[in-house]
């Protein structure tokens, strides 16, 4: 049994800390990682995620890192998520849809489009479901996402640490990162990147695929 004190978020003032640490990610990662409490980090291995994987794993290297492997990514995505394991030693926990991407295309056909009113059930199947599954398992307290201000209108109003409505403490160390400040870490600490990504859950980049506004 965890001897690890609960945190209770009526305790967490997060507006010092998001004025304080909300632009300095290394200082917001190790402040979340000595919070003490269970922890993950989830990663779709898209463009720059090996920044917020190496600032995690250098604050504590057993975090879990989570994946919601839909099935439906690039061969360039799943060869830099092997190297990207391989090199930082991720604690790498895969979650795929209890259904493989060759069961549900023989039955229901290809991915349907956005405006497909069955859109909505594959997004819940190969990511919301996973997602779901992973929270149950693993149990976080603190969440770490790579999401940045630039993404979406909705990610533009967040902040970079929040409480979901569930309790979890959401931390986003890289909300207000540009993509060159992206590029030049990687370049500083010899990482690998993937350009070569697509997430049939979004279609479009600027568009959410539910993950964070479902959690």
């Amino acid at each position: 049994m965890s001897q690890l004190a609960p945190v209770s978020t009526l305790d967490l003032d997060l507006a010092p800390i998001n004025a304080e640490l909300g632009r300095d990610a290394q200082a917001l990662v190790n402040w979340a990682v000595g919070l003490g409490q269970p922890t993950i980090v989830t990663t779709n291995f898209r463009p720059f995620e090996a920044v917020i994987l190496h600032m995690v794993t250098r604050a504590n290297p057993d975090v879990p890192v989570v994946w919601m492997d839909n099935g439906y990514n690039t061969e360039a995505t799943y060869q830099f998520a092997d190297a990207v394991t391989k090199q930082l030693g991720l604690n790498l926990k895969i979650y795929l849809p209890l259904r493989s991407r060759a069961h549900r295309e023989a039955v229901e056909g290809a991915t349907p489009a956005l405006d497909d009113p069955r859109h909505a059930a594959f997004t819940e199947e190969v990511k919301l479901e996973p997602f779901a599954r992973a929270l149950r398992e693993t149990a976080p307290k603190v969440w770490f996402t790579a999401l940045r201000a630039t993404d979406t209108a909705v990610r533009a109003q967040m902040e970079p640490v929040s409480i979901n409505p569930d309790g979890l403490i959401k931390v986003a160390p890289l909300l207000h990162w540009s993509s060159k400040e992206l590029y030049e870490y990687c370049e500083k600490h010899g990482l690998p990147n993937n350009f070569d990504y697509v997430d049939p859950t979004k279609g479009e980049d600027n568009r959410e695929c539910g993950l964070h506004l479902s959690h």
